[in-house]
């Protein structure tokens, strides 16, 4: 254990215009969200550039695990995917827009041994790689941001500044993967002189943030250009492999930010449970502030009320969301005198006002009433097309969060704990399993099946063990749900089609515990229907996934096991299922075994009877 402290006219075409004049045309009326937050279409190529014949629109797209770079595309649209041939090696895609920040999220599917791409501003690339199984990764691998690049160096040091993924949170090919990725442009003065470098704020990988703040001195390499620009096209890589894409979603953030100016307060020493009539209330003390904070001298420890005034200047008409946090009691904003947030016992608060450009006089208060809260006070804001920033001091101190108990896995690992599946139900009785190999999962105690699975770090106890705790952990790495809603894993059936059994009531159900192996790791026992059960879950080979391998004691023939819940399961092989909108596979051990898929309540189940020994893995 470890503890550590679209707008689809092509932007090149305009030459005649100044591309501020031209956003600033865009954000008037119905044109607002263009450039702010664009779910791009898909339903042709009209979003990008003029594109190369290795791109295409379809309507659904799939990978065999045994074919390197092959995907099988039909007709129809909403995916965009890219399909070069070796004998015409393909060429990337260039969006018909120019970014500078911007947040940029998508789902994406690799083939197997595929490579590709997603170059900011033409310049940074974020790689795209199959390194399913991979349990170091490198910056060349999914997720990485890729090296800078010198010819001039000697070999095995002409790659450097490169930036591996925390860990590696990647699916298989074939399936559907999710990235968020937060992006910084560079800055630039008046003259043209760079004075800051872009950043890559945040990548996010199937749910897991594998790059934080990342400060990147340069284009990487191949980039289109070693320049850098305020702006420019966003370029997906498509000479290497195939790919395909849904749901890319751009967000540009390309507003002035507002700027708070004329910052005064007054402090007033005493309980205000209630907001005063400023008119008749004397100041302990008044000054002025460059910068909105709770750092004054002249502030005592508790009991006290700050009443800031200052000058909100806005570029840009807008929705603009403020978020306060005032450290320790209520707080309340105002906004030309109209109320904003109000003076009410929460902490963190967040409410919207429109405004338009110019000068806003503003009021915020903050009383403080809890004495062992430290001073501070927070204010952000954010509009549509504009990312969330700080009007307040950032250079002070601010609450310490609790120093996270990390669980690795440099061994087989147990550890019992409760278990929240995503907000919809808590598993008491868990047992998670961590492997040197980074596939972990949970098991239900309760209804005799793992019910989730993931790669990447071990656990979280932070919830359990800090102070008094909750009992929970939390899974590190990316998380596959196999089992969201209670159920036990072997139910009695008068038929294939009669409904499974929701609870353990008359099945008889008695859990045994588990025996572990001489290598650490756990097999599972219970006794359901007078049936023994053993159910034993290992890694596959190369990291792919688990292996489940179930074996029961002269079953009766009306029990069935249930492998699979999903709104969609289909058969792609003998054998082979793809699981829910292609986010896992199941592979019977029997490519023959009698397996049924069911429709129960509007969701899919994959079930079959239960038989002396099953075995199948589960391949994410």
């Amino acid at each position: 254990m470890l503890r550590w402290n679209m707008f689809r006219p092509k932007l090149k075409q305009l030459r005649a215009y100044d591309r501020r004049t031209l956003v600033l045309i865009l954000s008037i009326g119905s044109c607002q969200q263009i450039f702010a937050q664009n779910k791009l279409p898909l339903t042709d190529l009209s979003a990008f550039q003029q594109a190369s014949p290795n791109w295409r629109i379809a309507g659904g797209v799939a990978a065999d695990l045994q074919q390197n770079n092959v995907l099988q595309t039909t007709s129809g649209t909403g995916i965009l995917v890219n399909l070069p041939d070796k004998k015409a090696p393909g060429k990337d895609l260039f969006s018909a827009f120019q970014h500078g920040d911007l947040d940029l999220e998508f789902d994406y599917l690799m083939s197997k041994a595929s490579n590709s791409g997603i170059y900011l501003q033409g310049r940074y690339e974020v790689q795209l790689l199959d390194s399913w199984g991979v349990t170091a990764p490198k910056a060349s691998d999914n997720g990485g941001i890729y090296e800078r690049w010198d010819d001039s160096k000697p070999e095995g040091q002409k790659g450097y500044d490169g930036h591996a993924p925390r860990q590696n949170a990647s699916k298989a090919p074939g399936l559907w993967q999710h990235m968020k990725i937060s992006f910084q442009a560079p800055r630039f003065d008046a003259s043209g002189k760079k004075i800051s470098n872009a950043v890559i704020l945040r990548i996010e990988l199937n749910g897991v943030t594998i790059q934080d703040h990342v400060e990147l001195a340069g284009p990487t390499r191949g980039a289109i250009g070693n320049d850098e620009v305020p702006q420019g096209p966003l370029r997906i890589q498509g000479d290497h492999g195939t790919v395909a894409f849904r749901n890319i979603v751009v967000t540009n953030f390309d507003a002035p930010q507002p700027q708070l100016q004329d910052v005064k307060y007054s402090i007033y020493n005493g309980r205000f449970d209630n907001q005063p009539n400023f008119a008749t209330l004397k100041p302990n003390a008044t000054g002025t502030q460059k910068l909105l904070s709770a750092n004054m001298a002249e502030l005592p420890g508790n009991d006290f009320l700050v009443r800031y005034t200052a000058t909100l200047n806005v570029a840009k008409a807008g929705d603009y969301t403020f978020s306060l946090r005032t450290n320790g009691g209520p707080g309340a904003l105002k906004i030309d005198n109209q109320e904003v947030l109000s003076y009410r016992n929460r902490w963190d608060k967040q409410g919207s006002i429109t405004l338009q450009p110019g000068a806003h006089n503003v009021e915020i208060l903050y009383y403080k009433n809890t004495d062992w809260a430290k001073k501070e006070i927070g204010l952000t804001v954010k509009e549509a097309s504009l990312r969330e920033f700080s009007l307040a001091d950032t250079n002070v101190p601010t609450d310490e969060e609790a120093d996270p108990i990390l669980v690795m896995a440099p061994e087989n690992t147990i550890l019992r704990s409760f278990m929240d599946i995503r907000g919809q139900r808590r598993v008491v009785h868990a047992v998670s399993v961590g492997s040197p190999t980074k596939v972990n999962y949970t098991y239900d105690m309760d209804n005799g099946l793992p019910f989730q699975v993931w790669r990447g770090e071990f656990l979280n106890t932070t919830p359990m063990w800090h102070e008094r705790g909750d009992g929970s952990s939390r899974p590190l790495g990316a998380v596959q749900i196999l089992a969201a809603q209670p159920g036990m894993a072997i139910a009695k059936l008068s038929d294939k089609d009669a409904a499974w059994t929701a609870d353990t009531a008359g099945t008889g159900y008695r859990p045994n515990g588990y025996s572990i192996d001489a290598a650490g790791k756990p097999t599972f026992s219970y006794t359901i229907y007078g049936t023994s059960v053993n159910d034993d879950i290992s890694v596959l080979p190369e990291n792919q996934g688990i292996y489940r391998s179930i074996t029961a004691q002269s079953p009766a023939g009306d029990l069935y096991l249930r492998i699979a819940v999903a709104d969609k399961i289909e058969r792609v092989a003998p054998g082979l299922f793809i699981v829910g909108d292609k986010s896992y596979y199941v592979k019977m051990d029997d490519a023959k075994a009698n397996t049924i898929i069911r429709n129960q309540n509007g969701r899919a189940e994959l079930i079959m009877p239960l038989q002396a020994k099953i075995g199948y893995a589960v391949i994410f």
